[in-house]
């Protein structure tokens, strides 16, 4: 099933972009950098399989995205890092954690007839394989035009126990 279509009014990311966010940090400061790359590294978890769920999208904020399940060793690596997180000053999200990959986006605020004819194309859901998560990364983005771009600050590894 081909979704992406020329001039949809959506923005879609390389697939090497793709990723579940444990957390948003935002703007960090140097020294925030230093102690959150700290406290990460002191974190000893083991392996996380991933199991990606249904498409979606997140209508309020223009997301097409492949839900992941939430399943118990992915939300003790999203807890951990949260607090990992907090001790250098970042304030994690009050709302429920909801892990998605971000598979497109609007281009802008307002635009969402791309979002609407993509729903369409959805007849039924693909099934998905699983896979098991032996790192997680700490990216830093950088907003464009044709959107965010990413690159790699730190890995960490999980200790496939």
């Amino acid at each position: 099933m081909r979704l992406q279509s020329h001039g949809d009014g959506l923005r879609w990311p390389v697939p090497e972009s793709w990723h579940v966010t444990l957390q948003f940090l935002g703007d960090a400061s140097p020294e925030q950098f230093d102690c959150t790359v700290a406290g990460l590294r002191k974190l000893h978890l083991p392996s996380v399989p991933v199991w990606l769920e249904g498409l979606g999208c997140f209508d309020r904020s223009g997301i097409f995205f492949a839900g992941v399940r939430l399943t118990p060793e992915l939300l003790s690596l999203q807890k951990r890092v949260t607090a990992a997180t907090r001790l250098c000053g970042f304030i994690p999200e009050a709302r429920p954690y909801q892990p998605h990959i971000t598979l497109a986006r609007s281009k802008g605020k307002g635009q969402r007839l791309g979002l609407s004819e993509l729903k369409t194309k959805i007849r039924s859901q693909p099934s998905f394989t699983g896979f098991v998560a032996a790192e997680f990364l700490l990216y830093e983005s950088f907003l464009g035009p044709a959107g965010s771009r990413y690159e790699i600050r730190e890995r960490f590894a999980l200790d496939g126990r």
